[in-house]
């Protein structure tokens, strides 16, 4: 099943490739499009970081063993 991060994965070179590739269309220069297709990038990087966080849903230790004792 696909689900929130495959799709952000998915759209991090779709952003940066098509929106380059649209506004070189339209008859910005490749100097200008990569930067603002960068930034749409970033901010689908940032939403999935900070807004949509990724969770550890297991509350439970990562081991089941005492922890060791040098003395």
């Amino acid at each position: 099943m696909t689900g929130y991060y495959d799709i952000v994965l998915g759209l991090i070179p779709v952003a940066l490739l098509g929106i380059t590739a649209a506004l070189t269309v339209v008859g910005i220069s490749w100097t200008a499009a990569v930067p603002l297709g960068s930034l749409v990038a970033m901010g689908i990087i940032g939403h999935a970081m900070f807004v949509n966080t990724p969770a550890n849903t297991a509350d439970e230790p990562q081991s089941a063993r005492p922890p060791i004792n040098a003395d």
